[in-house]
């Protein structure tokens, strides 16, 4: 096992170079540059100030002093250099941590990622651990009473939810539970009134906040993962050590916790790696719609106002997490069935 994890982090590292250098090249070769956007806006402010001074300047001043300003941009955002090199020194501030500073929050990249960080940090986490909790338990009684009426009213109930699209869920439960019956807040983490609050009381308006969004984010994968805890199961339950297991005598309780869960749990663990994932997770749709500022909503603006480093930033988090998550489902493998052997 350990010449393998050694293996596996060795193949990190071309990963990694793979997946920076496609993005590096494609978000830089991708048209509208942040140089552009920004002549843009100055073509704007100088259109709308109106007045003689702007109405005065001929195309050849205009165009020189475009041909000065062009410069000073690619110097200040380091695009006076070719692409290779570009990506080099991009390297050589990775090693220290260090992204550069964001196009559109002027700051550094690291501090603009920190500050969205804690809001898709609470809903990924929050997300995953209920949908584990709910969904092994839900499809293990699934198997257990395949066939019966428990399982075809929850699986008719999980297939129209797992039909619904996320962006009509939210408009739904804003409209019904948010708006008409007011049960819920229309969006935000937290009340104005929040730093007032007791301690409970600050847990409960974040409870508060947390439900609608949460639904949002558990409801895609909550069919999935409940819907393959059941066939794992009833594979399992058809194996022939189980068989042995109730010709001994021991009680169905027994087998199937004992015995035939922890079999199953094998390619549950597999969605395991999703653990760091959720440290970045992040939905534009639900963001958006419940006015959550985290890493979806910060994704999407860096792209459209072509902020680089941020795009940058996020891709080498997002990657390095992922790449760990695969290991450490790897792991998992091994500690619910050590007879895996990766070699």
């Amino acid at each position: 096992m350990i010449v393998y994890l050694i293996r596996r982090l060795l193949l990190m590292i071309p990963t990694f170079f793979g997946i920076t250098i496609m993005t590096f090249v494609l978000i830089n070769l991708a048209p509208g540059s942040p140089i552009e956007q920004k002549l843009q806006a100055i073509r704007f402010g100088s259109a709308g100030g109106g007045g003689g001074g702007a109405a005065g300047v001929n195309s050849r001043g205009d165009s020189a002093v475009n041909e000065e300003v062009i410069e000073a941009l690619k110097k200040q955002y380091g695009f006076d250099k070719p692409l290779h090199e570009r990506y080099i020194i991009w390297l050589k501030n990775l090693s220290r941590l260090d992204f550069g500073e964001s196009f559109t929050y002027q700051e550094p990249v690291i501090d603009v990622i920190k500050s969205k960080f804690p809001v898709s940090l609470q809903f990924g986490i929050a997300s995953l651990i209920l949908t584990y909790l709910v969904c092994i338990p839900l499809g293990v009684r699934k198997a257990i009473k395949a066939g019966g009426a428990f399982d075809r009213i929850t699986t008719i109930i999980l297939n129209l939810t797992y039909s619904i699209p996320p962006l009509v869920l939210g408009i739904f439960l804003i409209v019904v539970f948010a708006g008409k019956l007011n049960m819920f807040p229309l969006g935000g983490l937290h009340s104005d009134d929040y730093e007032v609050l007791t301690t409970w009381g600050k847990i409960v308006d974040r409870a508060h906040h947390f439900v609608l969004p949460l639904i949002c984010y558990m409801i895609g994968g909550f069919t999935e993962l409940s819907t393959l805890m059941r066939n794992s199961m009833l594979d399992v339950v058809k194996s022939d050590f189980v068989r042995t297991a109730r010709a001994k005598g021991l009680s169905d309780n027994v087998v199937i916790f004992k015995h035939a869960l922890r079999n199953a749990l094998i390619p549950i663990a597999t969605g395991l790696g999703g653990f760091f994932g959720a440290f970045l997770a992040g939905s534009l749709i639900i963001e958006q719609m419940f006015n959550l500022d985290g890493i979806g909503l910060l994704g999407y603006q860096s792209i459209m106002a072509r902020d680089y480093n941020v795009i940058m930033g996020l891709t080498f988090i997002s990657s390095l997490l992922l790449m760990f998550g695969r290991i450490f489902s790897d792991i998992i493998y091994v500690l619910i069935d050590p007879r895996i052997d990766f070699k």
